[in-house]
């Protein structure tokens, strides 16, 4: 069990299991499980065990994959040919999509969570470059009832973390899993 994803999802284990708080605040309920982004495909080979370790700390899970988020939001955009034509007019849609994805994500969250459940985020890392991961994570922290889990392929220290390998990072009060 030396290989990075089996030491990230040992400490994640350990973590999902120990009894919950309920007198945190809503960015406290979110944790980080911080991936080297080259581990990116073993980490969704192993998905299923990440979700197995939730069950078996009886919090059930709910896995939102948000890969495929703009690709499906732009397909409904009247004016994508234009977009593809000449990008530079898409920015300034960022933000609609940044709304209409919190939008859809909070309707699949409030439908199906409970004071005991995970909701885990997959697929962040295609979201660099059209919105900001932190103020879509506080969006969502904010109707978490359970634990909010983002699976972030980055880095993080002293409490920053970083998407990728972007420049700036963020501070935030989640807590962060990592392989070390």
């Amino acid at each position: 069990m030396s290989d990075r994803v089996s030491k990230l999802l040992k400490s994640f284990t350990s973590h999902i299991s120990v009894p919950w708080s309920k007198n945190i605040s809503a960015e406290e309920k979110a944790i980080f499980v911080v991936y080297n982004k080259m581990d990116e495909l073993k980490i969704r080979a192993r998905i299923a065990e990440f979700e197995q370790a939730c069950e078996q700390s009886e919090h059930p899970c709910l896995l939102l994959d948000i890969t495929n988020a703009f690709p499906e939001w732009m397909a409904e955009q009247d004016y994508k040919e234009a977009y593809f034509e000449d990008p530079e007019y898409l920015k300034s849609n960022y933000d609609y999509f940044a709304d209409d994805l919190v939008a859809k994500l909070s309707q699949q969250i409030n439908e199906h969570q409970n004071e005991n459940s995970v909701v885990a985020l997959m697929g962040c890392g295609t979201l660099f470059g059209f919105i900001s991961v932190s103020g879509m994570v506080k969006a969502l922290a904010s109707q978490i009832q359970g634990r909010l889990v983002v699976f972030f392929p980055g880095e993080f220290h002293d409490n920053n973390y970083k998407l990728l390998d972007a420049k700036d990072g963020w501070g935030y009060q989640a807590t962060a899993i990592t392989a070390a």
